[in-house]
Parts: C-alpha cells; structure tokens; sequence
C-alpha cells in the first residue's frame, strides 16, 4: 500500500525515465529520418543492399538451428544424468559464455579455430590440409554456437527438470521404450519452450556486432550491424548508412513482433544441480551417448576459454597492465561502465516505481494502464534500435555543432545503460515486487515513507540485488564495443576498443594479454554481483 505522496512520486519518477528514454532513442531516430529522405530512399533498394539483408538473415537462420539442434542432445544428457560427475560444474560452465566479453570469446576461438590454432594443428597432421576456416560464414556460425548453444542447454534443461517425478514413475512402470519417452515426455516439454529459445537466439543473431566484425572476413560476409559500421567509420557515407539503419530497425521491429506472438522461455528454474530420480536410459548404449554429448560440449566451450587464458599468460602482464595505453584505457572503461551501471539501476528504480504506483490504484484509468505498458516496453527499446543505430544517429545529428568525440563518453555510458537496462529489470523487477510485497502493509502500518522507509526497510533487503544488477551492467559495459565503435579513438578508448586496435595492427600478444586482464575484470564483477546467493537443489 502506497501513501498518495509516493504514488505521486513514483508516477513523476516512471514519467521522467519514459521520457529520458524516448527522448534519446527518438533523436537518434529522428536525425536518421530528416537526412535526404530521397537518397536514402533510392539506396534502399540498391543489390548491395538487399545482399547485406539476405547474408544477415541467412546468418542468423543458420546460427540458430546449430544452436538449438546441438543444445537438445546436450539437456537431454544432462536432464538424464543428475548424478553425473562434475554436472553442478558443467552447468555453471555453460553460463560462463553469456558473462564473457564478445571479443574475447572470439580470441579464444581464434585460438583454437584459427589458421594457427590448435584443431586446425591437429587436423594438419591428420593430414588434413586447413579443413576448417575461422573467417567468414563458418567462422560466425562456429562463434555464435559457442555463444548460445549453453544458452539454449540451460533453457531446455530448465523445461525437462520442471517435469514431476511422477511422469519418470509412470514410464517406468509402463515399460516405455528411449523414444517413448523422448516422444511422449521429453519432446512435449522441450517443444513447449524451443520457439521462445529460438526467436530469441534468432535477434541475438541478426544484431551481431563484434563477432561479425571480427570473424567476418570481408564485404562477402557482413551483417546490417557491421555494414553500418563500415559505412560511417571508413567509407563515410552518411546517406547508405541511414538507409542500412532504416532497414535494421525495420528488420529488428519484424523480428520482435514475431517473437511476442510465442511465450518467452521461462529461465526461473534452471538449477546448478537439482537432481530429479529418473529410471529411463540405464542401458550402456545410452550412458555412453550421454556422457560423450556432455564431454563433447565441455571440450567445445573450454578449449577457447583455455586458449584465453594459455595466449594471455605468455604476454608479459605486467608491462600492459603498467603502460600508460592500458591505464588511461582502463580509466574510461570504469567511468563509463559505472556511470552507465547507476543509470541503469536507477532508471530502472525509476520504471518500477511508476509501475508499482499504477499497479497500487483501485481502478487506473486507461491512460494510466498505457503508461504502465509504455514504461514495461521502454526497459526493452534498446532491442528495437540497436546501439550501433543509435550512434549513428547521434552521430549525424551532433556532427554540425563540432567534434563528435566531445559527446562520446556520455554518449556511450547512455547507449551502454539502454544495453544493460532488459537485464537490470529482470535482477530488480521480481525483488522489489516481492519486498513491496511482505513489507507493504507492514510499512503503513508503522507511518514510514519515503526516505525513512527506503533506509530501515527496504535498502536491508534489496543491498543484494542492486549490488548485482550493478555489477552486471558494468561487466556488460566494460566488454562492449558496439557502441564504442563509431566513436573509439585516441581521444576515447575503453579496453575492447583496445584490444581490438591491438589486433587490427596484427599485435595479438598484446591483444591475448590485454583480452585475459579484460575477462578477469568482467569475471570478477559477476562473481562480486553474485556472491553471497545460495544456490538450491533439490532431492
């Protein structure tokens, strides 16, 4: 229960972040929009860009089957085989993908994938003769697996494990065969949530930045993101990369509106380690096919970290981490990553309280219900216009008052808050609610509002999920390089822009070093924002 004061806070708080929001997403897109309308037009619908379209799509496509095909034999494995060695580890180790640094994710593979790299090695003295190449289409579909087959693994896993025993119970006692039970149990569980698990991993796909810039190979190989990118950073050619942003804003709108039409996978049961009593898949034919899906990923996903942390050690760490490139590097990556961090957390206070302050009334007018659903679908905005769209939007329509690179460190901390916001949210959103909740009426009851109650009630209970969802905006800001992108320079350059300077100019030493400091640094945030939370199992 809120006081009619906090209600009306809490609306002024959610209309002030709603309209911070829409207005720096609507002058990016606004600038995009009044820029010779004609020629942008005309290059529309010109074959380099359709062709652009179509490898983005194609790309896209092609990475989400892999992904999704090669994750369900993996939950499977793993859904059957709750005792299996190590599982608790294995599962964390598939979530060690989603908090890694695009670009050194992309090192790591290099590593192992690349003309030099340890298959590759191996493969040579098989006498294969460079079987497999890092660059180009199979070197982003190789990548962006590695990147979403463990997220795919733990969604699904989380579907088969909210299955009741009982179904394992009644199997059993029926005699049912393996494909039985995968037909009859297994598949309907893992039906139910593969075309949420599909759509998402799909616009994560088709709004690849990094990985397509590092792996592309060329103008053959080259996304919207990337195209658009190149457009104002070599060729600059403001006209093409409007009408590239147009058409990725368009392409991402089609995208999202397919996605709403399926319900999102519900991620709220993945465990570290729930075993649940199955009595299928004793037979040794089936162990030995679990456990070599489940070996199999490990070695997918470990052997590029492992490259990470090998290439890194030979560097000389400390003369990096001493240079002055690093440290003046290092200083805007924090500035940025805790600036955009705290705007992130404090928008997203923002949005909760206006939500919460409509949710408290009896009977919200219309009016007041759209703006409930205005401020949930601002948290979310960022997936309709990517970062790299809007630099380029704020790029054109601050370059008539000077230098660009005057605006660019606020300029990245406010696009790398609207990043991180969809994940603040999901951190803040379901605490608060249950605090508000078990403390509401409590809190009436005593008088306390406002700044007394935030103090006694609720900053004891949600310390923990702010530190978190900190923590993770900042690691999601210190290993970008979206948005940096248009704007990196000597003038402006945050440690990804860095290490990707490094490797442009063919300095991979330095490149290895400096991408092991960065996921140390990213790591550490997320183990910071996590510990203290008890993970449960369940027997």
């Amino acid at each position: 229960m809120l006081t009619r004061a906090e209600r009306r806070r809490g609306i002024g708080w959610g209309l002030l972040s709603l309209v911070g929001i829409a207005f720096f997403v609507g002058i990016a897109v606004a600038a995009l929009l009044s820029w010779d309308a004609g020629n942008t037009q005309s290059l529309l619908f010109t074959a380099y860009t359709w062709r652009i379209l179509r490898f983005t799509l194609l790309q896209a496509v092609l990475s989400t089957l892999l992904s999704v095909v090669f994750a369900l034999p993996v939950a499977l494995a793993l859904a059957r085989r709750p005792s299996f060695p190590g599982r608790v580890w294995v599962i964390r180790l598939m979530a060690l993908p989603m908090g890694l640094p695009v670009l050194i994710g992309a090192l790591g593979l290099i590593g192992i994938w690349g003309r030099h790299g340890a298959m590759n090695s191996l493969l040579l003295k098989l006498g294969l003769e460079q079987p497999i190449s890092i660059y180009g289409l199979s070197g982003i579909l190789l990548a962006h697996v590695f990147f979403n087959l463990p997220l795919a693994a733990r969604l699904l896993l989380a579907a088969l494990e909210r299955l009741p025993a009982e179904y394992w119970l009644l199997s059993s006692s029926l005699g049912m065969k393996p494909f039985s039970v995968f037909r009859f149990i297994e598949w309907p569980a893992a039906r139910r949530v593969i075309p949420g698990i599909t759509g998402l991993i799909f616009m994560l796909c088709a709004t690849s930045f990094t990985l397509v810039l590092v792996l592309g190979g060329g103008p053959a190989a080259t996304t919207l993101e990337v195209a658009i990118y190149q457009s104002l950073r070599f060729d600059f050619d403001p006209p093409r990369a409007i009408a590239l942003s147009l058409l990725q804003i368009g392409m991402t709108a089609l995208i999202l509106v397919a996605i709403s039409l399926f319900p999102a996978p519900d991620d709220s049961g993945i465990t570290t380690g729930r075993a649940t009593r199955r009595f299928d898949g004793r037979t040794v034919p089936a162990r030995l096919w679990d456990t070599l899906a489940i070996l199999l990923a490990i070695a997918f996903l470990i052997l590029p970290l492992a490259s990470i942390v090998a290439a890194g050690a030979r560097a000389n760490l400390w003369s990096l981490l001493s240079s002055a490139a690093f440290l003046r590097a290092a200083w805007t990556s924090f500035t940025i990553a805790l600036s955009a961090g705290l705007l992130a957390v404090l928008t997203s206070l923002a949005i909760i309280a206006g939500r919460e302050a409509i949710a408290d009334m009896k009977r919200p007018a219309g009016t007041a219900r759209a703006f409930s659903v205005s401020l949930g679908g601002m948290s979310s905005l960022v997936l309709l216009v990517p970062p790299v769209v809007l630099g380029t939007g704020w790029f054109l329509m601050l370059r008539p008052f000077g230098d660009v690179a005057r605006f660019a460190p606020a300029l990245v901390a406010i696009i790398n808050m609207l990043m991180a916001l969809p994940f603040v949210m999901r951190v803040l959103a379901p605490a608060v609610e249950t605090h508000r909740e078990r403390t509401g009426r409590l809190s009436a009851s005593l008088g306390l509002s406002g700044f007394s109650r935030v103090w006694r009630i609720d900053l004891p209970v949600l310390a923990r999920p702010l530190l978190t969802a900190l923590s993770f905006a900042m690691a999601l800001s210190l290993g970008d390089l979206g948005a940096v992108a248009l704007f990196g320079s000597s003038e402006l350059t945050t440690l990804p822009w860095l290490v990707y300077s490094r490797l442009s100019s063919y300095r991979t030493n330095d490149a290895d070093g400096l991408a092991l400091i960065l996921g140390i640094i990213c790591l550490a945030l997320t183990m910071i924002g996590t510990a203290g939370r008890r993970e449960t199992s369940h027997d």
